[in-house]
């Protein structure tokens, strides 16, 4: 099975919560794991606000799944994505959407803790 890791549910698995412990048993599965670069942003920021190893965090998502790149095409994909998802789930963001095409595109599913996914068929939430 494929899975798009999102930050929620790395910076879980970083901080070694109850939820992360849910991340890590999907983690060790014989799955295929993908995270999207603009999410490795989000938890290094994080990670570095909190007085936390970057490299660590950097180690563990590098080590552990596919970095995917977004490209033009991607891009305006996601954003009409954005705009139909926003007028169904308020305040959907854009990197949701960016996440959910992904997963869509991949046919993965998407583990998160984010309740904007609560109702999304792709998602798998850790809560």
């Amino acid at each position: 099975m494929k899975f798009v890791v999102d930050s929620y549910a790395w910076i879980e698995y970083l901080d070694g919560t109850m939820m992360g412990e849910t991340v890590k048993k999907i983690l060790k599965g014989d799955n295929e794991f993908y995270t999207l670069s603009l999410i490795v942003s989000e938890v290094i920021s994080r990670v570095k606000r909190m007085d936390q190893d970057v490299d660590v965090a950097y180690n563990a998502i590098i080590s552990n799944s596919k970095i995917i790149q977004l490209d033009s095409e991607f891009s305006k994909e996601a954003g009409l994505l954005h705009a139909k998802m926003n007028k169904e789930i308020k305040n959907f963001g854009l990197v949701d959407s960016i996440l959910l095409l992904c997963a869509r595109k991949l046919r993965a599913k998407i583990v998160t803790g984010d309740e904007h996914f609560r109702n999304v068929k792709e998602a798998v939430l850790i809560k």
